[in-house]
């Protein structure tokens, strides 16, 4: 679909409507939840009203152009493909999410509930601006109220965990900024697809290189430019090493900011390796590729490894979260094959890019929904959250256990749930492109599948403490908010095609216009 659908500008008014709930919620006290429920649920119907809309040849659609500031290159630019509708979908949906488990939300509710709100605009900014400028304002402005939601109602380290975020993020927007500023003194222009279209020609190389070509770094600028935006991304993951903020971030942060931390904020990192690193510097990824199959491989696996080492249930979630977005990593830097590709790699790259996306989408769903069963728990317990407080909770609680067991089952990998069909495309189409990288990683999935079975064995099985005889299951209302996210994970799992029939289509125009 071309232009804006009937002329209405869909993708600026769901960027806008959480800005404006978030100014009402402000001033509403006790029913600011009320209203950013209702702009949750506004938002989350635009979103699908948008997934529908997507072009079925995998182009850019909706598209909203407008003059800005044409003498710095800057335009009102944005649109979406079926990866970009997907995260405005995914995005809409944690938060509505996150919105719903933040019942007990007593200190300053006006302010908590905008502040998730604006964070909820800066994710949908990002997921549709096709201008660097207009792009990297979202993604600065989403940092701001996620600092002061952990800052502000996080946990007794929260201070440390908030300025940790902070600066690591800011670091990485940093690195991201001056390569992007680098190439706009290069080629005079900052749009995605017109800076992906010189480098599929060569031409983004040659005008960089004869810009800056001269002096210490000499031919190797594209190159600096690349591991800058590289770097920049690679905290957002987060790709190992510069995942050590996130530990302290996820385990501090209330649980339904946790929720909005891992289930969309992780993803505007693999996000900007898909639209921005591998489109503009796919032969630069290719000449680093093994290197940066290491780092992945590490990442899944040391992700998996210290997920075991957990006694906190948040920390445990928050490093299977690294270990999860590690699949992701791998699965794209495999796909950056040098020197062309045949028949045979081309479908082993659609198969991974499929399964970087689905996985995507089936991380952040299946982790908030893990993170709001952890702030069910520590409600009922009065805030313990270590995997040995507990025990025996089948018996009082049934459902809840067995709710949670999906959904631990879901990370886990089980197949007929969500979380197989990603984790099985990502490894169909590594296997062919990098056997070793798809082996090691294999080793993620098996540490994986022992975490999450310690976790329902010490947290459900077993004998019932005393103290937890009476541990309330959960209550209609609960269980009314959980059943379409679990009846989401089966549905995905299932029918798998419902996600990969809109985003194919993206993938193989996106594998067509790369040049590696």
């Amino acid at each position: 679909m071309n232009a804006m659908a009937n002329g209405i500008p869909w993708l600026t008014i769901i960027t806008i409507l959480p800005v404006a709930g978030a100014v009402i919620a402000l001033f509403s006290g006790k029913h600011a939840r009320a209203v950013a429920q209702v702009t949750g649920v506004l938002a989350f119907v635009l979103s699908l009203a948008i997934w529908l809309h997507v072009p079925g040849d995998g182009s850019i659609g909706l598209v909203e152009l407008k003059a800005w500031v044409p003498s710095l290159g800057i335009q009102y630019h944005l649109g979406v493909d079926g990866l970009g509708a997907l995260m405005v979908v995914l995005s809409a949906l944690v938060t509505l999410m996150s919105i719903d488990a933040a019942h007990r939300v007593h200190h300053e509710p006006g302010l908590f509930f905008a502040l998730v709100l604006l964070l909820e605009a800066g994710l949908f900014g990002s997921f549709t601006a096709l201008n660097f400028f207009h792009w990297f304002l979202f993604w600065e402005l989403s940092l701001i109220p996620a600092f002061f939601l952990i800052k502000l109602w996080g946990g007794p380290k929260r201070g440390p965990a908030a300025t940790q975020f902070f600066v690591y993020t800011m670091a990485g927007s940093v690195a991201l900024l001056l390569a992007f500023l680098a190439v706009f003194l290069s080629t005079g222009s900052m749009e995605f697809g017109d800076l992906a279209a010189m480098a599929a020609n060569g031409s983004l190389a040659q005008q960089v290189t004869a810009h800056l070509g001269s002096g210490i770094i000499g031919g190797h600028v594209m190159m600096w430019l690349a591991i800058g935006v590289l770097a920049g991304f690679a905290v957002k993951v987060p790709m190992a090493p510069f995942h050590t903020w996130l530990p302290a971030a996820y385990a501090e942060a209330p649980s339904p900011v946790t929720m909005l931390l891992t289930g969309a904020m992780s993803k505007m990192g693999v996000y900007g390796l898909l639209r921005i690193a591998l489109p503009l510097f796919g032969e630069q990824i290719a000449e680093i590729r093994t290197p940066l199959l290491v780092l992945a491989v590490i990442t899944v696996v040391m992700g998996a490894w210290a997920a075991a080492a957990q006694k906190d249930l948040k920390r445990v979630l928050a490093y299977s979260s690294v270990n999860h977005l590690g699949y992701c990593l791998l699965g794209i830097f495999a796909i950056a094959v040098p020197g062309g590709a045949n028949v045979a790699v081309g479908t082993s790259q659609a198969a991974a890019l499929n399964g970087v996306i689905l996985q995507m989408f089936n991380h952040g769903l299946t982790a908030a929904a893990l993170f709001w069963f952890i702030a069910m728990i520590q409600f009922r317990s009065g805030g313990l959250r270590g995997i040995d407080d507990f025990g025996g909770l089948r018996k009082p609680a049934p459902v809840f256990a067995g709710l949670m067991g999906i959904a631990l089952f879901s990370s886990l990998g089980l197949p007929g749930l969500n979380g197989f069909v990603g984790e099985f495309l990502i490894f169909r189409g590594v296997f062919p492109l990098s056997w070793v990288a798809a082996t090691f990683s294999v080793l993620g999935l098996l540490v994986t599948a022992a975490v999450i079975l310690t976790v329902i064995q010490k947290v459900f099985a077993g004998p019932v403490p005393e103290r937890w005889a009476t541990f309330p299951d959960l209550h209609g209302g609960e269980r009314l908010g959980m059943a379409p996210v679990i009846g989401l994970m089966f549905l995905v799992g299932v029918v798998p095609q419902l996600i990969v029939g809109h985003v194919n289509p993206t993938v193989q125009y996106l594998l067509a216009h790369w040049r590696f």
